[in-house]
């Protein structure tokens, strides 16, 4: 089934969410039809935001309805007021609020990178609305390489003195995602930015790195181990994407993936590392696929 073209710019909406130190609020983005019964969750990775998933909405938002969260601390959504809550657990509970607030019958899930995580968190509960799920290079397990790579780099970043600089640095420190246009570098910047007085800043809460740099190697494993036994629990439709230099997600662990849930799919893309950014139109094809196909 192949989406006609919709070029339709996205509502931009927010739901009130829940923590231990209060209330927060997450914006996400919306296309397509706001009534239909099938939606698709877009989450996006660690410094990302809601915008990286327009390409695939402007394909995909004819046939389904759309929804990208900025998850909190990201984009347009607040920052929380305990820096040590940035992590998983709390991730699941505001996408549990954002599904009760789309009241979807169907709910499929794409995820890059920690997308991927919360993802694999929330279909592995009891009763789960996700049926299908396309997980972007990660998994259980996380190469060490890749969080030394991201860990040097997380809430350390300077200020620019102008646009173009910030798209340098962005190219710089995301030059694992593959071979992209100048015009789709910029794409990837701009909302990933903001302009303040200082000069040119990411545009999301530097205090993001600290529940990362405390991690202990002990808490690590404990975490993957949780992890890898959710993994088993899930009973959605996957299709599990590896950038062939990916060094965050390796073929051993993809290999063990699909050994564990015979429901995981795998496939590979030439030439691209940590993550697809799945801007490119063989990338959406992919995605349209495996949401549209019956």
């Amino acid at each position: 089934m192949t989406a006609p073209q919709n070029f339709a710019p996205p509502r931009q909406l927010s739901v009130q969410c829940l923590s231990a130190r209060g209330l927060h609020r997450m914006a996400y983005l919306e296309w397509g039809d706001p009534a239909a019964d099938t939606v698709l969750v877009c989450v996006h990775g660690l410094t990302r935001c809601a915008w990286d998933f327009e390409a695939v909405a402007q394909r995909l938002s004819p046939c389904l309805r759309v929804v990208a969260p900025d998850v909190v601390g990201r984009g347009a959504s607040d920052w929380l007021a305990d820096p040590m809550a940035y992590g998983v657990p709390q991730y699941m509970a505001d996408m549990t609020t954002l599904l009760a607030r789309l009241d979807a019958r169907r709910v499929f899930w794409f995820g890059t990178s920690m997308g991927g995580l919360i993802g694999m968190a929330l279909a592995s509960l009891k009763d789960s609305p996700i049926e299908r799920m396309l997980i972007n290079d990660v998994g259980p397990h996380i190469e060490p390489a890749a969080l030394a790579r991201i860990g040097a780099y997380v809430g350390q970043a300077p200020a620019h003195a102008s646009f173009d600089a910030a798209v340098a640095y962005v190219r710089t420190v995301a030059a694992s995602f593959g071979p992209h246009t100048d015009a789709q570098w910029a794409e990837l910047t701009r909302h990933v930015v903001r302009e303040t007085p200082q000069g040119w800043v990411m545009h999301y809460d530097p205090a993001i790195a600290k529940p990362f740099a405390a991690a202990t190697p002990e808490q690590a494993a404990a975490g993957e181990s949780v992890m890898w036994a959710a993994w088993r629990q899930i009973r959605a439709r996957m299709l599990v994407v590896r950038g062939e230099q990916s060094d965050l997600l390796s073929r051993a662990t993809v290999a063990r993936m699909q050994a564990e849930n015979s429901r995981a799919e795998a496939v590979e893309i030439d030439g691209v590392g940590h993550a697809p950014t799945f801007l490119q139109a063989d990338q959406i094809d992919l995605a349209e696929r495996f949401f549209l196909e019956e």
